[in-house]
């Protein structure tokens, strides 16, 4: 009997807003298309409420992770309320120190089904059942990763001097320019579940999101590289609609290029970029064929001009472009 065509098993790499806008878009895709969604995780997260459990309880940072799956909740009302319930954040209650006060509450949760169960997939797995999750959430490594950078002029009273920068949220908010990155420990093992996903994968998509802490993080990871590098997926680039403090100084062809620079193996087939972000498309153009990709300009960006992408609007462009061939 013909069953019709398999699901498109599509992996979404990074961390954070970014990520949450991607699957939140590919969620309205996945009807249409009969998408598989898998998000992989960065796990490189020291501040807030994921920095304070991970350092007082050892755990793998669950902020990220925790609005991976809200975003991939379903639309139950249910669902929903569960899902801003994962979203919820304590605040204090008065002048006295309050240890739940900045918790978001899935973070909590997320770190109970870790200890309880022994294993973060097997705890992701359990909350997106919670949440009616359309897709499956996994970290990209099963230990928690540090983000070093090197920055110049991160010292204003030395621009030209170059000093390391520790620490995602530290290398995120530095008044510097950053040359490079790197993981501690170098080589961190993957977890074996997001690298059996990519090499399975029809497409790979990354970004958008926070570029140095959230994105490049994960060609930092050999296993989960070299897969990248092998599988027989298309990959597709959503850029950023602005630039951030860790990207200060760097144009949106420069970001492609780091891409390239880090993982020179890889391969690209669509970027995917706001016409209004890039300005003059020549220099996009060439950037985009220098990974063997061609670029796509639509208007995916939020109504009111912030440098937010619309999850509607990112979804209706993905759809010809995951949709061609099918």
């Amino acid at each position: 009997m013909d069953r019709g065509p398999a699901k498109q098993r599509v992996v979404a790499f990074g961390g954070g807003h970014g990520l949450s806008a991607s699957l939140r878009a590919l969620r309205r895709c996945a009807p249409e298309l009969d998408l598989d969604i898998t998000a992989v995780v960065t796990v490189g997260d020291d501040g807030g409420s994921s920095g304070r459990l991970r350092l007082e309880r050892g755990a793998l940072p669950p902020g990220d992770l925790r609005q991976a799956l809200a975003a991939l909740a379903a639309d139950g009302a249910d669902t929903r309320r569960s899902a801003e319930l994962f979203q919820h954040r304590f605040a204090g209650t008065g002048p006295r120190p309050d240890p739940l006060a900045g918790h978001a509450v899935g973070n909590l949760v997320l770190c109970g089904l870790m200890e309880l169960l022994g294993d973060p997939v097997a705890a992701l797995e359990h909350a997106a059942v919670m949440l009616g999750a359309v897709g499956r959430v996994l970290p990209m490594a099963c230990q928690p990763v540090g983000i070093e950078a090197r920055v110049r002029g991160a010292d204003p009273r030395r621009p030209s001097a170059v000093q390391t920068v520790r620490g995602q949220h530290a290398v995120a908010v530095t008044d510097g320019r950053v040359e490079s990155v790197r993981l501690t420990p170098e080589g961190p093992s993957a977890c074996p579940q997001a690298v059996a996903a990519v090499r399975e994968a029809d497409w790979l998509i990354f970004g958008p999101g926070s570029w140095y802490t959230s994105v490049i993080p994960h060609l930092l990871v050999p296993e989960l590289a070299e897969a990248m590098v092998a599988s027989p997926a298309r990959r597709l680039v959503t850029l950023n609609l602005a630039n951030e403090a860790e990207t200060l100084g760097l144009s949106l062809a420069d970001h492609l290029a780091a891409l390239g620079w880090y993982l020179p193996g890889l391969k690209v087939d669509v970027v995917l970029a706001d016409g209004k972000a890039v300005g003059d498309p020549e220099p996009m153009h060439r950037a985009a064929e220098s990974l063997g990709a061609r670029l796509v300009l639509a208007p995916v960006a939020v109504p009111d001009g912030r440098p937010q992408h619309d999850p509607a609007a990112l979804g209706a462009a993905l759809v010809p472009l995951l949709g061609a061939d099918r």
